[in-house]
């Protein structure tokens, strides 16, 4: 081999680990980009339970208070048709608390104007878990990612010391498997399987 060879070799090898240098820099990019969203997964799955979780327990409270004021209005009721004979004041009185307790059961039920009626955090509390079980399900996508992107560049960084075509090769089909993925968390587009 002439001198002139071995630098032109030189140079096609420092050429090329040049590249394989901004690929590893693309993958570490990447691999920034997936940590973000499966970071951003895991905060919209937590926030998204506990606003749930809170909407519940306000729904909760807001029933056992309707039938409190059900059972209330019950009880009046019964007290009312058990003594025909109340004076006319009274018996106002007594429809009056009736209708009283009636409308305010209904309000807990159903409440449009606040938005807080039994309903209406139902409605909101599933919506809630809705948004909790679609960030639940993006997370694996970015876990296998980052786990991808890791490895590959590893590989490719193990390619620039021993020169192996394999190692990169490999490198590249897992950066891109991984990418791939990492797209997939962001949008959900396809739903594997095995990975939720």
């Amino acid at each position: 081999m002439s001198l002139e060879e071995a630098v032109e070799r030189a140079a096609d090898k420092d050429a090329r680990n040049k590249w394989v240098g901004v690929f590893i820099g693309v993958l570490a990019v990447l691999l920034a980009i997936c940590n973000v969203g499966g970071a951003n997964a895991t905060k919209d799955a937590t926030h998204s339970n506990i606003a749930a979780s809170d909407t519940w327990a306000f729904f909760q409270a807001k029933n056992i208070r309707r039938n409190s004021t059900t059972l209330a209005a019950n009880e009046l009721e019964l007290l009312l048709a058990a003594q025909p004979g109340m004076p006319d004041e009274a018996k106002k009185k007594f429809e009056d608390k009736i209708r009283d307790y009636r409308a305010e059961a209904q309000r807990l039920t159903t409440d449009p104007a606040k938005k807080e009626g039994l309903d209406e955090l139902f409605a909101r509390a599933k919506a809630m878990e809705a948004a909790r079980d679609v960030a639940l399900a993006k997370d694996p996508y970015f876990d296998w990612s980052q786990a991808l992107l890791q490895i590959a560049i590893v590989l490719a960084s193990v390619h620039l010391i021993i020169g192996n075509l394999w190692l990169l090769a490999m490198s590249g089909g897992l950066g891109a498997l991984g990418v791939l993925l990492m797209l997939n968390g962001f949008t959900l587009a396809v739903k594997l399987p095995f990975l939720g």
